[in-house]
């Protein structure tokens, strides 16, 4: 026989069920305690107020380093800049000296007082060389080192040994291990055979 049109289906109960279900959720939900929620805006305005104090100090760091940057790079030029200054204080005084000798042969007409004035003014600027760590290449006497020395001639010599320093033309110069100016020198050679006699 057939069920009529107009008859509603029975309910098992699992619609109830699950309506009541889902009114306990709502239901606990609405019961949880007001500090939970509380706790977790706490939290969350504590890292931030974390990441900008973060934020503040990277920036300062920052800054702070630019800083640091500009000051090296501006000591390095005024390093280069300035670097030769302490070797001109000390080669003043000599300077100094040496037109007090040449006023005073200007004064008195003593040529002796201008050669004994020269003399000093080379002694002081010798020491004021050596002060910044500048010494003389002077090697009369010594065997030739293209390294250090400079030869401008040779000499036919039967009394040294062929390359000997026989004359130092100038001086040369180095700081530590860095030559400034090789020493100009005349270097010996062997003699020229003496031609055998005619029979």
């Amino acid at each position: 026989m057939s069920q009529p049109e107009n008859e509603i289906p029975q309910d098992n109960g699992q619609t109830d069920a699950d309506d009541a279900g889902a009114g306990t959720v709502d239901a606990e939900a609405s019961a949880a305690p007001d500090g939970a929620v509380g706790s977790t805006g706490d939290d969350v305005q504590k890292l931030q107020s974390e990441n900008e104090e973060l934020r503040d100090r990277v920036l300062r760091i920052q800054a702070e380093l630019e800083n640091f940057r500009r000051r090296t790079q501006k000591e390095a030029i005024d390093g280069m800049k300035y670097q030769s200054l302490p070797l001109i204080r000390d080669i003043l005084p000599g300077i100094d000296n040496l037109k007090r000798a040449i006023d005073a042969v200007e004064q008195s007409g003593d040529t002796q007082n201008l050669v004994d004035g020269i003399k000093m003014v080379s002694q002081q600027l010798y020491d004021a060389l050596k002060s910044h760590s500048a010494e003389q290449i002077n090697p009369e006497g010594q065997t030739f080192d293209p390294n250090l020395h400079e030869a401008l001639s040779q000499v036919p010599s039967a009394e040294h040994a062929p390359m000997t320093i026989c004359q130092v033309i100038e001086v040369g110069y180095r700081i530590h291990d860095r030559i400034i100016r090789p020493a100009k020198v005349i270097v010996t050679c062997a003699p020229p055979e003496a031609a055998e006699p005619e029979e």
